[in-house]
């Protein structure tokens, strides 16, 4: 068990936000060595006592319900020394001593790099741990490069690719509910399931964080960030253990399968956006473009939306639909696992006839079935739902991602060839969103998103009929086929 944490960034959001919170909670919990220190640095001029101070006002804000003393207790562990992350001598003497550190890397992945260069000059403890928040560098190019990088200072199992996603109990129920309840596993193939969305609205707009995700946007800062290990989990094959190789080398196995799309499949599988102006619960919101701190010529995007299909025999002609935006009307943030229909009624009815609905809810937690069954009067169908409440995890996310980092345990941080998959499933996406094939749409803050824009309704564009336009296309010579 590691006792000494470092954060380069030790001043940053990320720190005070989700870090000493998860270690007020670990405290509270017990799960923290005797002795344990966590040691901030960053640019600013500050003294200990600032930082300190620092920290008490974030725990006043976001420390949840850990008591008084877990609180104090993180606070007089801590300490503060100015640094310039990226110089070899300035690292050096934030790491220095003999017993190992975790050092985490709670920086913009710009930064990673230069600040893993400077470690390899630096040097590290024996047995120390490095953590890097995603995304897992800025494409697939430098994805390769800093593995490259990482693997020339540590061994890949000191290597912690954190997603917070993956510590969410919610998320994990995911996994759990299908290997543990024999009526759903033989259902949880194509022959069974037409579509699964994984879904993360939210009315949330920039909120202060536009220095970040200006250079980012929705797709890199949640599809490949965090939507992406859902479908993972959603989708993977059963693994023999939990343990860090069976789990990840069957996730690995879901993004390998990941048909990748041309470049007519991302003109017609693809969507991005950006907000304007308009009112979240009675509150003005300003378009995207005229936030503080934004570079309308970017072109970044609030909204991203993505079909993926998975060439396995258990997938294979399955629709995977990740969606994410900001600035909407309200928050949606599930998995909805959606059956095909029945083929057929033996009996006479009244009513529609709705296809069931697996819904993960992953905030608020819970877990709903949307069913159908026969109302109060004979022979009149109506829906019927099955509904629980999850009660919330011991421990918050980061704090069980922090914990799994001192104890030493991979299982839930990505190993290094899961990140390279990751960026190859959306290098095309990326590829022609940035030549303009997809264009920028437009959705005022406070709606439901882009208008649907293709001739096939609201609902999902099937393959056969993106085929069926495609050879239309194609023998009229307006367009070629895919190769």
């Amino acid at each position: 068990m590691i006792g000494r944490l470092v954060i380069l960034g030790g001043t940053g959001d990320l720190s005070g936000r989700f870090l000493m919170p998860a270690l007020a909670a670990l405290h509270a919990a017990g799960h923290l060595a005797d002795g344990f220190r966590v040691t901030g640095a960053s640019r600013e001029e500050w003294s200990t006592e600032r930082f300190r101070e620092w920290i008490a006002e974030w725990l006043d804000r976001q420390g949840g319900s850990a008591p008084a003393d877990a609180r104090r207790a993180v606070v007089e562990s801590a300490r503060y020394q100015r640094a310039d992350v990226t110089d070899p001598e300035d690292v050096r003497a934030v790491v220095a001593g003999d017993e190992p550190v975790a050092l985490y890397l709670a920086l913009p992945p710009a930064l990673f790099p230069r600040v893993v260069t400077a470690l390899h000059s630096a040097g590290l403890p024996p047995g120390s741990r490095i953590v890097l928040e995603k995304p897992f560098g800025e494409g697939l190019d430098s994805a390769r490069e800093l593995n490259r990088l990482l693997a020339e200072l540590v061994p890949e199992q000191a290597v912690f690719r954190v997603d917070h996603f993956l510590a969410m109990t919610t998320v994990q129920n995911v996994l759990g509910s299908r290997l543990a309840n024999r009526v759903l596993e033989p259902l949880w193939n194509s022959t069974h399931i037409a579509e699964v969305e994984i879904v993360w609205d939210e009315s949330l707009a920039l909120e202060g964080r536009a220095g970040y995700y200006d250079r980012v946007g929705a797709l890199k800062d949640m599809v490949q960030n965090h939507l992406l290990q859902v479908l993972c989990l959603v989708a993977m094959e059963p693994p023999v253990t939990l343990g860090e190789r069976d789990l990840r080398d069957r996730k690995v196995d879901v993004l390998r399968s990941v048909r990748l799309l041309t470049e007519y499949d991302v003109v017609h599988r693809t969507r991005r956006a950006r907000y304007t102006a308009g009112r979240i619960d009675g509150r003005e919101v300003p378009s995207y473009t005229d936030e503080e701190g934004v570079d309308p010529e970017r072109g970044t995007e609030t909204f991203a939306e993505v079909e993926l299909e998975l060439d396995s025999w258990r997938w294979a002609g399955t629709t995977f639909r990740l969606r994410s935006g900001k600035g909407l009307r309200g928050d949606r943030k599930e998995v909805a696992v959606r059956f095909r229909p029945v083929p057929h009624l033996p009996f006479g009815h009244s009513g529609e006839v709705v296809p069931n609905v697996l819904r993960f809810g992953l905030e608020p937690e819970g877990l709903t079935l949307d069913l159908m069954g026969t109302g109060s009067r004979a022979g009149h169908l109506t829906e019927l739902e099955l509904s629980a409440r999850l009660e919330p995890g011991e421990l918050p996310a980061y704090g069980r991602l922090l914990l799994d980092v001192l104890r030493g345990d991979p299982a839930l941080s990505i190993r290094g060839d899961e990140a390279e998959e990751a960026w190859r499933v959306l290098t095309p996406v990326l590829s022609a969103w940035e030549r303009g094939l997809v264009p920028l749409e437009e959705y005022p803050a406070g709606s439901d998103g882009p208008a649907p824009r293709h001739a096939y309704g609201p609902g999902p564009v099937t393959r056969d009929a993106l085929l069926h336009e495609e050879t239309v296309l194609h023998t009229s010579g307006e367009a070629g086929g895919r190769p």
